[in-house]
């Protein structure tokens, strides 16, 4: 008589394959681990459109880690008669009962052909002895979800742009990061909107302002150009309009030290722009602007602004009461050039 066959004991060493939340693909279990949910929610829309593009009929379960019924997870991927292929997605893992947690991790000792588990970890240590079981499986993947710096949004845009196998020039992107850098979801839904109304291979910076000129006109690096060209009425107004519909003041002041810095690399350094650029780590048309912007300033008041702005820098993320007071008084003395 023939005896059931035990499941192979899996090695912990195995190296959980890293996927992008753009080229995820059907596995038998994809884990989201990371705090951006941009990216996690991408990933199973995109999932879901894969699975349902290869089978229509496939049946998508959601359960909320948080508020789990016992038996809940068991129950649904456990096979029915016809063996329809099916999708579960687990959200708020990192928020997971005791029950989920073993319902899922004795399911991974005999996963169902034809079933996807999809398991959504935002941050902490809670739920790590099921993280350490995915992550010994060979046929897992993983995408990492992981909040962008806010010098890797350049890369944010253009990846979205070549996906679709279309391109962008580098003010088009300098003005969408502009108008949504505070949210990456926002960020993305622009990038697509353009791409869609336009049948155009090449996004302009034209198109932006078309569109979002509005959106555009009140964000940090508007008001930083003004303040810097010295056109306080201008800064004030943008930055007023700014607070008014929810603008923080963080990115104000990190646009402001984004250009007085690009301004102090460039300052006293001979060649063209594009000579220029490879040296001090930025675009061409991004020199070239800096060099502008520099006109009229003297050394000691562009070390002044930028010892004033990464004090300002400290104070709006914490250190003031009134971080929105902070930005203002910012923006006057760069504007005026004063101490």
């Amino acid at each position: 008589m023939a005896t059931a066959k035990k499941p192979a004991k899996r090695s912990s060493k195995v190296k959980l394959q890293q996927v992008s939340w753009l080229e995820i693909r059907p596995a038998p279990v994809a884990l989201l681990s990371g705090a951006e949910d941009f990216f996690a929610d991408e990933a199973v829309s995109n999932l879901r459109a894969i699975l349902r593009a290869e089978d229509p009929a496939i049946e998508v379960h959601e359960i909320d880690a948080k508020h789990h019924e016992p038996g809940e997870f068991t129950t649904v991927v456990s096979p029915s008669l016809f063996m329809e292929p099916r999708l579960v997605i687990v959200q708020n893992v990192h928020e997971t009962s005791e029950s989920l947690l073993n319902e899922i991790i004795d399911y991974l000792s005999a996963p169902i052909d034809g079933t996807h588990i999809v398991l959504r970890h935002r941050t902490g240590v809670r739920g790590k002895k099921l993280l350490d079981a995915v992550r010994a499986l060979p046929e897992a993947i993983e995408v990492a979800c992981t909040p962008l710096k806010a010098n890797e949004l350049d890369g944010f845009v253009r990846q979205l742009v070549r996906y679709e196998r279309r391109s962008i020039q580098p003010q088009a992107v300098h003005a969408l990061i502009a108008a949504f850098n505070t949210d990456l979801a926002e960020l993305a839904a622009a990038v697509r909107q353009l791409m869609n109304v336009s049948t155009e291979p090449e996004i302009t910076p034209e198109l932006v302002d078309r569109y979002y000129g509005g959106r555009v006109e009140t964000t940090g690096f508007k008001i930083a150009d003004a303040a810097i060209a010295g056109r306080l009425p201008d800064a004030l107004r943008l930055l007023r309009a700014g607070f008014e519909t929810g603008l923080n003041p963080v990115p104000i002041v990190s646009a402001i030290a984004m250009k007085l810095r690009m301004m102090a690399k460039v300052s006293g350094l001979a060649g063209s722009d594009a000579q220029l650029a490879g040296t001090v780590g930025a675009a061409p048309w991004q020199v070239g602007q800096a060099r502008r912007e520099l006109r009229g300033w003297t050394d000691r008041e562009l070390a002044i602004a930028i010892q004033l702005t990464a004090e300002t820098d400290h104070m709006v993320k914490g250190l003031s009461r009134d971080p929105e007071f902070a930005a203002e008084r910012l923006v006057r003395k760069v504007a005026l050039r004063e101490r």
